[in-house]
């Protein structure tokens, strides 16, 4: 009984490998493509894209019988996207090229809310505050002084991520695999391509010099800030946690941005910014069994929803109305019964404390 696992793992293995050797092989984004973007009448340049995605896709499969190539969007990838395995492998992306690149009007964030006590959080991103010119207090600390302080990374700082060039048909399955329009939001922002020559070991410029492109992606809808700016609206109420960057996200997510960021090449300050945030982990008996009690009653109502946002995901990928209700009723629930009942009894599903049990 143990072979047919067995095969199911070399399966799954020479899928993740085949994954991991097409992301190396991509071609870079051309300069071309680059400008292309940032035309009036670009798909880059459209806030409504998610909107108008059935009829551009109608459009496609007409193009498709005149044998016409199919129109592509580019996408900033910046969480778990940056890993093959998962935009590759078990999104089934197919990229036709990529570009390392620095967003200056945008900063990571881990402000998405998952599930207590197993995956408290995911990546997100939030407009900078220009107004903001002390970037990091953290820096400063005698405790972690370096001679390269003035080169570290610190989340203050501007996104790094990777732009990828897919199809439409790719773009409306990104959408249904991110929450079906449901969670993050669409928005354009503007990309610089990293200088050449690139080095890994190089600072990451705060005012990119390069020419800048636009690209589509998506966006924590946690503040006003986000809500103002943010031309495409959800189309459910996000849930949004009273204080941002309290939540820690698990070592097997934060494992897939860390390893996708090595795939890429990204800058070492970045890659060992990301190595050096900690995990939540359950430390206390009580957060342990928190997590299981948690897991018992809520896993069966919150998991067949990510599963159903995308078996039933419309051409624009984003959820139909009877899945979007039932996704505010859930979500809330659940958090209104951690705040209320589970953190209580069982401790922190967020953020790791130090044993005391």
């Amino acid at each position: 009984m143990a072979q047919p696992h067995t095969d199911h793992t070399k399966i799954q293995n020479h899928h993740d490998n085949h994954a991991d050797s097409h992301l190396s092989h991509l071609p870079e984004t051309t300069s071309q493509r680059q400008q292309a973007s940032t035309a009036k009448q670009s798909l880059e340049n459209d806030d409504h894209l998610p909107e108008h995605l059935p009829e551009k896709l109608a459009h496609q499969h007409d193009d498709a019988l005149l044998q016409e190539p199919e129109e592509t969007v580019l996408y900033l990838a910046y969480g778990s996207n940056l890993n093959s395995k998962t935009f590759l492998g078990r999104r089934g992306i197919k990229p036709l090229s990529q570009i390392n690149v620095i967003v200056p009007e945008l900063r990571l964030t881990f402000d998405m809310p998952g599930l207590p006590y197993l995956e408290p959080c995911f990546a997100a991103t939030l407009f900078r505050d220009p107004s903001h010119k002390h970037e990091s207090s953290a820096e400063d600390s005698p405790l972690i002084a370096h001679d390269d302080d003035d080169d570290a990374y610190n989340p203050n700082k501007p996104l790094v991520g990777v732009a990828y060039e897919v199809t439409l048909t790719d773009y409306a399955r990104i959408i249904a695999t991110e929450g079906g329009g449901s969670g993050y939001k669409d928005v354009v922002v503007d990309c610089h391509p990293f200088a050449e020559p690139y080095s890994p070991n190089d600072p990451i410029p705060t005012i990119p010099t390069t020419p800048s492109f636009k690209a589509h992606t998506l966006l924590s809808p946690s503040n006003s800030t986000t809500a103002s700016r943010a031309k495409s609206p959800a189309r459910s109420r996000p849930i949004s946690r009273p204080e941002l960057g309290y939540a820690q996200p698990s070592a097997r997510y934060l494992g897939l941005i860390v390893n996708g960021a090595a795939e890429h090449d990204l800058p070492t300050s970045y890659r060992r910014y990301l190595a050096g945030l900690p995990p939540y982990r359950a430390t206390t008996l009580r957060q342990k069994i928190g997590r299981v009690v948690f897991t018992a009653v809520w896993a069966p109502l919150f998991l067949p929803m990510l599963f159903l946002k995308q078996v039933f995901a419309g051409p624009d990928g984003r959820s139909p109305a009877w899945l979007v209700c039932y996704e505010r009723l859930v979500l809330p629930s659940m958090w209104w019964s951690y705040d209320h009942v589970f953190f209580r009894i069982f401790g922190d599903g967020e953020r790791s404390v130090e044993k005391v049990d």
